[in-house]
């Protein structure tokens, strides 16, 4: 759908700033759970639960609000969202000031925060593919995957100078950036009155069994491509937050710091590859595949390097390849279905993209324990094979409609899917 005059600029930024908002809800915690540690007097285990319970809540509510987006429409699911991500923040940060026995009174903030950020960087993709078109759409694209690369590359810097006033203040920070996302959305992003009535839910669920049913193999694996990206990121830079602390004694604002380069990388190559690819879904199977490659080739060459002079150069390599990957990925997702089923996919990928990071850390940390050689081995072999499966079983709309009348006519029957760019 496209609205009468090309979306402005601000509509662009507003839609930009809804993921930038999901990022820091992890990633501006990491540098303060120490400190809440100590000051909680709490164990590992608990002080984790913080980032967990995020991450586990947002991954089960995000296909329910992508739902409801299709439902009713995307405005009606971000803006309660947002509101509900401040409102999480303000709650742990109250209590964190106020309260002596303050942790259950945080996981509940965290809880409703996991809801709120269900709410937005899925649910801006479908937005996404609702008001833009062709080229357009892959570079706003583009701008989602790095403005949520952004908000990586930034949160653990701006976590760590929170820190160093008040350690809970980083919690009262949430509401404050919330407050300029909800103006954005509510005074640029304009959209068209639903033209007919929703389909009811037995309705919508036959349909998208239809989708899973004859795109369900590549679909399934372009969300495992996005998974494995977040997987590997966050566990890998788990395992650098913990060498740089442990082994080099670098810790705060300069810790931050480091753990950007990667993410600095991946921003980067995010915004321009979602600039560049257009619509071309050829070029972006390549794209995939490529960074794929990068990964594996670069988990495989840190097995033999320990100096951070060389380590993070390589490990950049990774990052580079996870830039080249994600804006493709998601400009697949986007066009996999019409727009009155949009929000319920690319929500069912927020999901999994939130379940990789949620299990990266934990299981890098048990790779850590086993051996350093066979972590970086075991993840590239990963890579390797999921780049393979890409490789294999991700077609592009030309390769799907190029096999035969047969197969046109039994896309024919499925209104929910349609060409790239033929919204």
């Amino acid at each position: 759908m496209m609205a009468s005059k090309q979306p402005s600029v601000m509509t662009v930024a507003a839609i930009g700033s809804i993921p930038l908002i999901m990022t820091l809800g992890n990633s501006m915690l990491i540098p303060v759970l120490p400190k809440m540690q100590s000051e909680l007097h709490l164990t590992s285990f608990q002080a984790s639960l913080t980032i967990s319970v995020f991450s586990i809540v947002a991954a089960v509510f995000i296909p329910v609000l992508g739902y409801l987006s299709d439902r009713f429409s995307r405005k009606a699911v971000i803006l309660p969202a947002l509101f509900l991500y401040g409102a999480g923040g303000i709650l742990a940060g109250i209590a964190a000031a106020l309260f002596s026995h303050a942790f259950a009174w945080i996981l509940a903030g965290r809880t409703l925060q996991g809801i709120g950020a269900a709410g937005t960087a899925p649910i801006a993709m479908a937005l996404t593919g609702d008001l833009f078109k062709g080229d357009k759409e892959s570079r706003v694209l583009g701008l989602v995957e790095a403005s949520n690369g952004f908000g990586k590359v930034l949160s653990p810097i701006l976590g760590a100078l929170i820190a160093l006033l008040v350690w809970y203040g980083t919690f009262f920070a949430f509401p404050v950036v919330v407050v300029v996302s909800i103006f954005l959305t509510w005074v640029f992003i304009k959209e068209k009155p639903k033209k007919k009535e929703p389909p009811g839910l037995g309705k919508y669920v036959k349909g998208l069994a239809g989708v899973f049913k004859d795109d369900g193999r590549w679909l399934c694996t372009a969300y495992l491509a996005g998974a494995t990206c977040l997987f590997t990121l966050f566990g890998i830079l788990f395992f650098l937050s913990n060498v740089l602390e442990k082994s080099y004694k670098i810790d705060g604002v300069m810790k931050g710091l480091i753990l950007a380069i990667p993410l600095l990388v991946m921003c980067t190559t995010s915004y321009i590859t979602g600039s560049k690819i257009g619509k071309n879904q050829r070029l972006m199977k390549k794209l995939i595949v490529t960074g794929f490659c990068l990964m594996t080739l670069s988990y495989a060459l840190l097995t033999f390097f320990r100096g951070l002079f060389l380590f993070i150069p390589v490990l950049a390599i990774g990052s580079l390849g996870t830039g080249l990957i994600l804006p493709c990925v998601n400009s697949f997702i986007t066009n996999a279905v019409g727009k009155e089923k949009r929000g319920f996919v690319t929500s069912l990928y927020g999901s999994v993209r939130f379940l990789g990071v949620a299990v990266g850390p934990p299981v890098f940390g048990r790779l850590m324990a086993w051996s350093r050689p066979g972590m970086f081995i075991s993840i590239a072999c990963f890579t390797f094979a999921v780049g393979l499966l890409s490789l294999l079983l991700i077609r592009p709309q030309t390769e799907k409609g190029s096999s035969g009348g047969e197969e046109k006519k039994k896309r024919s029957r499925h209104t929910i899917l349609e060409p790239v760019g033929g919204r």
